[in-house]
């Protein structure tokens, strides 16, 4: 007899109900909005991915990866690529907005009291993009 294995039950995702309603798609990932403007860029210089992940100090598959918006950027590693394809976080932080809101409906502000100093009377709005 072999001795039992201990093992968590598996679970099959059922696919949707056929006549159920979808919802509307939601937005992209901002690790794929960042890594399809960077290659963009990178398309758009001719550059090749050796090329821009040795100058912004990262690996090749790496730089790939965070391309494909498989990876998810630190701030740093965000700034040296922005550096090697001589533009700024900001102007990465920027397109991404744009490219961010042209791609869902408008959000409705949220409204809080809670942030607002004591004894205001004013409420405050909370963006959300």
């Amino acid at each position: 007899m072999s001795p039992r294995r201990h093992l968590a039950p598996v679970r099959t995702l059922r696919p949707a109900q056929e006549g159920a309603q979808r919802r509307t798609p939601p937005a992209p990932l901002l690790r794929e909005v960042y890594g399809g403007l960077l290659r963009k860029a990178r398309h758009d210089q001719g550059r090749t991915l050796a090329d821009v992940a040795d100058e912004a100090g990262v690996s090749m598959p790496y730089l790939s990866e965070v391309e494909r918006g498989l990876k998810e950027p630190s701030s740093e590693v965000l700034e040296a690529l922005c550096g090697a394809l001589g533009a700024g976080v900001a102007d990465l932080v920027g397109a991404a907005h744009r490219e961010l809101t042209s791609a869902v409906e408008p959000v409705t502000p949220l409204r809080s009291t809670a942030v607002t100093p004591a004894g205001t009377g004013h409420e405050a709005v909370l963006l959300a993009a």
